[in-house]
């Protein structure tokens, strides 16, 4: 059972800290960008040390108080607020130095608190890169990074989060201290920690730090704009692509034609690359050393693709503004999205040879439902689609919210079904952790329960999160 913070509590801890550290919650701590919930919590603490962190977990911990790490806010499953108790929000946002940069040996030494902008701007000044990039980079922090295992738009060539972390810093349930902190590329002692606590959303622990890997920064850099046929053209196109430039591939997007309407219709200001968008597009990005020009591969590729029946029209971009201009579409489009209102958005992944299949087997299932405009677009070079139902033009979103449960189920388990993921690149947060046990491996189920029980044995870390607790499960009993 979790002891709510009560005001006896909060004195003490707050004779353990430097003055300031605890605070009052500001309404920002309790939102989340779908406004799916309202959480609750008792006070804020804002460490500027791992030291003060290992203090207030431990105090946590001794008196069995609920923890919520929280981030940039940005996350879009719920995992960041809790609704119920009286928990301790535990924010990062003044532990955001960049401690060391190793450019000889590509690596960044940052704390949690850092945003994802103000990593890559530390890259850039080593000239280097660091390659993750979501479009919240300038408010999500790389702690909130870490926990959620990020995916975004260049997982194709360099990998999720995970792939990118050598080492990290962190403070356990019990209030201890990890330093593990290396930035060693070999390092076989054991248990891999470090992956444990990527995306297990501060469940497990508390991320206070992150040794990062950084790259080259391309030469040269082009960008390409394709309308393909259909889905299984512009993967065929990616294949295409592949031979030409190999592993130079940095992005490769799929977007439909129900993005740029939803674009036309919510931000009338914005000029959209056609006057009568194709029905499937392709954004792609290339990342080259010196030697051919992007541009000049793109023109391969076209003529290739004008061969082989895959695509009938392609912007290849001459310049970075033309780049910054055709990317700013794809950034565009979820803010419309937002405007718009959905039903149920999806952050699912397939195999690649799947989704031709899923597409229309998912539209098919959706219509027989009811009345939905569907906009399904994301990283289809590595298999992550955001599948997203809206109501038709002129519907409210508010007047679906008793059936948007139904849609999710439909998505997902059409999703699962053909041997896809229901949680791609967001997380479980609070909004999936349903879905875990609907489509868990019973198996990984008992061993995540496991480990939970062996390092969080008080059950205090961000509490329903990724796995259901106990008085969930009793609710749901109970119904």
């Amino acid at each position: 059972m979790l002891t709510p913070l009560s005001s006896d509590l909060l004195a003490q801890l707050d004779a353990l800290l430097p003055e300031g550290t605890l605070r009052e919650v500001a309404p920002r701590y309790l939102e989340e960008p779908r406004a799916k919930w309202q959480g609750v919590a008792a006070a804020v603490a804002a460490p500027q040390s791992v030291a003060e962190v290992s203090t207030i977990v431990a105090f946590a911990a001794a008196n069995r108080i609920a923890l919520i790490p929280y981030g940039g806010g940005t996350g879009l499953v719920g995992g960041q607020v809790m609704g119920e108790g009286a928990p301790l929000l535990l924010s990062l946002e003044r532990m955001n130095r960049v401690r060391a940069m190793h450019a000889s040996e590509n690596v960044v030494v940052v704390e949690a608190g850092c945003t994802l902008q103000a990593v890559q701007d530390a890259a850039t000044e080593a000239n280097r890169l660091f390659p993750l990039s979501i479009g919240s980079k300038g408010t999500a922090q790389i702690g909130g990074n870490l926990a959620t295992n990020a995916g975004g738009i260049n997982v194709l060539r360099y990998g999720n989060a995970r792939d990118l972390v050598l080492g990290l810093e962190a403070v356990m349930p019990d209030g201890t201290i990890w330093n593990g902190l290396t930035r060693l590329r070999k390092d076989n002692t054991g248990y891999d920690l470090r992956n444990l606590l990527i995306g297990s959303e501060g469940t497990l622990g508390v991320i206070t730090a992150a040794a990062l890997k950084l790259f080259p920064r391309p030469a040269q850099t082009g960008t390409a704009l394709f309308a393909v046929n259909s889905p299984e053209a512009a993967l065929k196109l990616l294949a295409h692509l592949r031979d030409i430039a190999g592993e130079t591939i940095s992005a490769f997007e799929l977007l439909h034609r129900q993005g740029l309407d939803f674009v036309a219709e919510k931000l009338p200001d914005f000029r959209l690359p056609w006057a009568e968008p194709p029905e499937w597009m392709v954004l792609t990005e290339l990342g080259l050393a010196r030697g051919p020009t992007p541009q000049d591969l793109f023109e391969e590729l076209f003529e290739v693709a004008l061969e082989d029946d895959l695509a009938s029209d392609g912007i290849i971009a001459q310049s970075e503004s033309q780049s910054a201009a055709l990317w700013g579409l794809r950034e565009a489009i979820p803010i419309a999205n937002k405007a718009i209102g959905g039903i149920s958005s999806h952050d699912i992944s397939l195999p690649l040879s799947a989704i031709p299949a899923f597409i229309p087997k998912a539209e098919a299932a959706l219509a027989a439902h009811g009345d939905y405009r569907i906009n399904c677009f994301g990283h289809l070079g590595d298999g992550n689609l955001h599948y997203n139902v809206y109501p038709p033009k002129g519907g409210a979103r508010d007047s679906y919210k008793g059936i948007a449960h139904e849609v999710q189920t439909i998505v997902h388990d059409i999703t699962v079904e053909m041997g896809g993921s229901f949680s791609a690149e967001h997380g479980l947060g609070r909004l999936k952790a349903d879905d875990l046990e609907r489509y868990g491996d019973p198996a990984k189920l008992a061993s995540m329960r496991a480990i939970k029980a062996a390092l969080d044995p008080n059950g205090i870390m961000n509490p329903g999160a990724v796995l259901k607790t106990e008085s969930d499960s009793e609710a749901v009993n109970q119904q």
